[in-house]
């Protein structure tokens, strides 16, 4: 393995689509343990349960001779650097800022402008996703809602499934998948595309099959990292394109939407007391 001095972690990273289940239980526990300890091949079967075997074969598929490298090379790593807090940090914003370079490079003004229509046009509003993903449809319903869109977010895949049938010509969904290959997300964008909703997938891969059920393809710059999550939030990229569409979307009518907006923020505070007629804030009733 090349330069001794660095951590290992990003190069089970690179390896980590590949592993096997049991291989990636082991590659999750050396990414998130930050601190020493007795990591022998007894020891760590025992802690996580996995055969030593698997260790053995996890250890070569790092590119390394066998456990004992690695471990000799982890531990190193562990003392050199306690990931250094300056390097950890350069790492993430110079990660952030690539991400943002390369979504600029992939933004069609064009297209966000047709989504912003079917979102005009259209009676209610579907965002889907699991996992990370599902962080972004619920940030997505969060801001829009505030402004007066129907919107539901579906993070289950038995209800995606169910709501599948609901979805007519005036629906629009949202599918939101980092990998691409998010089943029922895929599955709820097709029924509804025959159904005859608006379709719009946001995802980091670009497939040609996808635009069988998608009106609209809008990709996000993709990091190796954003899968493992290990360096950046894996949403980040698709919380980049809710912003930029719900911008677009307010500056259509802003006045309105940002009154709407506004409503809504007062009605927060709505119990926990009112305005009066001066100004002043009056005890709840």
């Amino acid at each position: 393995m090349a330069d001794n001095n660095r951590s290992i972690v990003p190069v089970i990273e690179t390896k980590y689509d590949n592993m096997t289940q049991s291989e990636k239980i082991i590659a999750d526990f050396f990414m998130k343990n930050k601190e020493d300890g007795d990591f022998t091949i007894k020891e760590l079967s025992n802690k996580i349960f996995v055969s030593e075997a698997s260790i053995s074969r996890f250890a070569k598929k790092c590119g390394f001779d066998g456990y004992r490298e690695f471990l000799y090379r982890y531990k190193e790593s562990l003392r050199d650097g306690r990931e250094d807090v300056a390097l950890s940090t350069k790492t993430v914003m110079d990660t952030y800022q690539d991400l943002l370079n390369r979504t600029c490079c992939l933004m069609d003004e064009a297209q966000i402008a047709r989504i912003v229509q079917y979102m005009d046009g259209c009676r209610r509003v579907i965002a889907c996703g699991i996992g990370s993903s599902g962080l972004a449809v619920s940030e997505m319903e969060s801001r829009f809602m505030r402004i007066g869109v129907d919107i539901d977010s579906l993070q289950d895949a038995d209800r995606m499934k169910m709501q599948a049938i609901f979805m007519d010509t005036d629906s629009l969904v949202f599918g939101f998948s980092i990998s691409g290959q998010t089943e029922p997300v895929l599955y709820l964008l097709q029924e509804a595309h025959n159904r005859g909703a608006k379709t719009v997938f946001i995802t980091t891969h670009d497939r040609s099959y996808y635009r069988e059920f998608s009106d609209e393809v809008v990709l996000t710059a993709y990091s190796k990292y954003l899968e493992t999550g290990s360096t950046v939030s894996p949403h980040f990229p698709l919380l980049q394109r809710i912003d930029v569409i719900y911008t677009e979307y307010v500056n259509r009518a802003r006045k309105r939407k940002m009154a709407l907006h506004g409503d809504t923020q007062r009605a927060l505070y709505t119990g926990a007391g009112h305005t009066g007629a001066d100004g002043s804030k009056q005890p709840g009733r």
